[in-house]
This record gives structure tokens, C-alpha cells and sequence, in this order.
């Protein structure tokens, strides 16, 4: 955890000095600084688990400092995810922190505006650009649909948007408003695309598992419904081996520091759900569940389909 404060810590300081001479100079240490907080997030993700520290109580406050500077209030995030790897693979709970996905049938049963707004919401610019930032810098001050729902944390969630404002502000007040602004938008704005993307492809590939409550069986779930997405040692030490996904979601208390050993002790798992980064692109076109092929499709495959029929 020191190891990777200290390197964001680093990383956000070189940014600060090239920025007085050169904005596009800071910025290009941006993605670098984007992929530390990864980092950070997913050690705030295995305090979450009960996985990183032996203490229960150590991990929910490690969890909720670094929830400041990961832009997540620890409480509120750490109940969607319980729910997500309760009912990752489950076609009839959907909907717990998990990439809005609908069956071919759900798509076709939409009326015009329902599908168009679908087919905005899973365009490349919305779920990997827009998106993550708006998720992170926003929704995460006030998640609406929970304190609808009666499942949120208030005060969490606004001891966390408190601390952003102290440890924000004091660093404005000492360093300048403009430069703080233009180091951590980058940086959070690069951490926020590469986390959702991270996901995306955890979960989101044509060969996934999904079924319906009935025939569901949570570690058929976690195996097939999650993928491991094999990157360069480097980019996995700086994403925390998130990317051994089908491994959290069998034992989530793995911290993720030894999946990379449960890989060397049962290599049979690492030739489960592979796939590399050039293999990942593809993931980018699938949008719908095709409950008879048990696969993940496109729009225009789903276009394609259609036209055969006819």
C-alpha cells in the first residue's frame, strides 16, 4: 500500500513540476498516474473483501481514507459489490454494479426511444470516455438511485465528499487551483476509463456465462463468467492482477497479491476465460445476450440475423 501511495504520490509531483513549463508535458504522465490510483482502487476494493488486512476493522478504515482519493464512498461501493459477485451471471438480477446488458429479446421488446437510448448508453464514447468520469467525479458525490432505494450510506458517503473537499481544498489553497485541477482531472479522468474498461472485459466477452436463476450456480458463474485478462507482468503489477478475474470471483478473499500464485499453483485456471489485450478490442462490439446461442453479440450481428430471417 506504501509502495503504490508513493509512486501516485511521485508521479503526481513530476506532474506538478512539468507543468510549469509544458501542460502537454504534465499530461502525458497522466495515464501513468490514471493506472496508480487502479492501484490504490483495488486495494480500497480488497479492504472491501476483508482481503487485505487480517482486521476487519483495519480494512473499513483504510478502505474509507482511501475512498477519498479514489473518489468512492467505501460503504456505498462496497454493499453494489457484494451484490455484484452474489449475482454476476444471473440473468434475473441484474442491475447490482455491473454494465447495464440486455437480452435480444428485452432489446427487440424496447420501443424506439428505449433502444436508441440503449445504443447510446453502450457506445464505446459513453462507456469508456464519458462515462467512467461522469461516474466517478459525480454520480459517486450522491448515488441517486441508492438513496432511493434506502440502501445508502449518507454518512459515508458525505464523510468522503468531505474529505475530498479538505484534502482538495488545502491542496488548492497551497499548490494553486489550476494546477491541482489540471494533475488530478487528467489523472482521475485516465483511472476512471481504465477501471470501467477493466470491468468491461472482465465480464463483458463474447464466451461469457450468463443464465437464468433457476440453472444459475455461482461458481459455474464466476469461472465462465469471468475472464482472465492476460497483460504484460508491468501493467498487471500496476492494476493490481485485477485482470485474474476468474480467480477473485471464485475466493474474493484471495488479496490480490497472490492471485498471480493460485495461477502458478493450478495453471489449469489460467487457460480459463484468456484473452489478450489485442483479443480484448473485440469485446468493444458486443452489446446483447443472445439467450439461444448463450453468447454475447453485436447490434449488427443482432441486424444480421434479423435480415436472414426475413
Amino acid at each position: 500500500m506504501f509502495v503504490t501511495l508513493a509512486a501516485f504520490m511521485g508521479t503526481w509531483a513530476v506532474m506538478y513540476w512539468l507543468l510549469q513549463y509544458s501542460v502537454l508535458a504534465s499530461w502525458a504522465l497522466a495515464p501513468l498516474a490514471g493506472t496508480l490510483l487502479v492501484r490504490v482502487f483495488i486495494i480500497q476494493h480488497d479492504c472491501g473483501h476483508g482481503s487485505f488486512f487480517s482486521s476487519s476493522k483495519i480494512n473499513d478504515r483504510v478502505g474509507r481514507i482511501l475512498g477519498v482519493l479514489t473518489l468512492t464512498p467505501y460503504d456505498y461501493w462496497r454493499r453494489q459489490h457484494a451484490l455484484h459477485h452474489a449475482t454476476s451471471g444471473n440473468l434475473d438480477r441484474r442491475g447490482h454494479g455491473d454494465i447495464t446488458t440486455l437480452t435480444v429479446d428485452e432489446y427487440r421488446a424496447r420501443g424506439f426511444w428505449q433502444r436508441l437510448g440503449y445504443r447510446i448508453y453502450r457506445h464505446p464514447f459513453v462507456l469508456f470516455v464519458f462515462g467512467p468520469s461522469w461516474l466517478f467525479m459525480i454520480c459517486h458525490r450522491l448515488p441517486v438511485t441508492a438513496a432511493r432505494r434506502g440502501e445508502l450510506n449518507w454518512s459515508n458517503t458525505m464523510a468522503t465528499n468531505l474529505g475530498i473537499a479538505v484534502l482538495f481544498g488545502v491542496m488548492m489553497y497551497w499548490l494553486g487551483v489550476w494546477n491541482v485541477l489540471m494533475i488530478q482531472l487528467p489523472a482521475v479522468a485516465c483511472a476512471a476509463s481504465i477501471g470501467v474498461w477493466l470491468f468491461y472485459v472482465q465480464h463483458q466477452f463474447e464466451d461469457t456465462h450468463w443464465s437464468r436463476a433457476g440453472e444459475w450456480n455461482r461458481e459455474d458463474a464466476a469461472l465462465h463468467g469471468s475472464s482472465f485478462y492476460d497483460l504484460p507482468k508491468p501493467v498487471m503489477w500496476l492494476t493490481g492482477n485485477i485482470g485474474i478475474h476468474q480467480v477473485h470471483h471464485l475466493s474474493s478473499r484471495v488479496p490480490f497479491y497472490r492471485l498471480p500464485q493460485v495461477l502458478k499453483d493450478y495453471p489449469e485456471l489460467a487457460e480459463v476465460g484468456r484473452f489478450t489485450f489485442r483479443e480484448s478490442l473485440g469485446c468493444i462490439r458486443l452489446a446483447l445476450w443472445d439467450e439461444v446461442k448463450n453468447e454475447l453479440i453485436s447490434f449488427r450481428d443482432l441486424k444480421r440475423a434479423q435480415a436472414n430471417a426475413a
